[in-house]
């Protein structure tokens, strides 16, 4: 990711109608379909400049992991403690059978190796244990967004899915997400794209705007890991080891 692209989020994830939906939206889906313990132990993979850590740390302790220097200092500083420095996919270092809850939000789309990270995780977890991850969707939406965020690629549901299981892990929930703004963000990224536009598109909009973009999206925290969306901008997913108990959600 470019350093400017860190620097804007440490600025306006506390307020950017996309990170303040999203937050809603995994918290929700944590609560219901992963369901931690109340002595759980989280690991974020990439989480940047922490901006998830109140979120997360209702669900248990959070540890993280962030290989930008820059980003890992402000995550520090958010965390109250070290935050772990080691690339995907190998994660040396980080210890095996340690957490019963991994995130790697908007992660894995930046490395070469996405099987092999996936299948690092699952050995991070404890027994039972859950990754939950969030990815770009769809290809044919890629954009200079995508070129400044050095992404590697787009999923499918099915893409992911295949993904996933070629990792060896089992999939309690996939779906889309951010599909009541879809159309706009699809136009937007065409038009972008046909006009040569450069750069990411994550500028805070107007407040009127992000307010409304921000309920609107919100509005999903309803739907998702309960309707089988057909479209959004973002897929999650959520997946355990083989040995585990089938989890409550149903494969959306």
């Amino acid at each position: 990711m470019e350093r400017v692209l860190f620097d804007r989020m440490a600025n306006s994830a506390a307020s950017h109608w996309w990170y303040v939906a999203r937050r809603l939206i995994l918290a929700d889906l944590i609560r219901r379909d992963v369901r931690p313990g109340p002595d759980s132990r989280i690991l974020e993979i990439g989480c940047g400049t922490g901006h998830n850590f109140e979120m997360l740390k209702r669900f248990g302790r959070v540890d993280a992991l962030e290989v930008d220097a820059a980003a890992r200092a402000i995550a520090e500083t958010a965390l109250g403690r070290p935050v772990l420095s080691a690339p995907l996919p190998e994660l040396r270092d980080v210890p095996k059978t340690s957490w019963d809850l991994i995130c790697a939000l908007d992660v894995i789309e930046h490395v070469d190796e996405d099987r092999a990270s996936l299948r690092t995780m699952a050995g991070l977890l404890r027994p039972g244990g859950a990754i939950l991850l969030t990815v770009p969707a769809f290809p044919w939406l890629w954009s200079a967004h995508d070129d400044a965020n050095h992404h590697v690629r787009r999923y499918t549901r099915s893409t992911l899915r295949s993904t996933i299981a070629a990792a060896g892990l089992r999939i309690d929930a996939i779906g889309y997400f951010n599909s009541l703004l879809f159309p706009i963000a699809a136009a937007k990224r065409m038009i972008g794209n046909a006009t040569g536009a450069t750069g990411s598109d994550d500028d805070l909009p107007p407040a009127p705007v992000n307010a409304l973009f921000r309920g609107v999206f919100a509005l999903e925290r309803h739907l998702v890991g309960r309707v089988s969306l057909p479209v959004g901008v973002s897929l999650f997913a959520i997946a355990r080891g083989p040995g585990s108990k089938s989890g409550d959600s149903p494969d959306t």
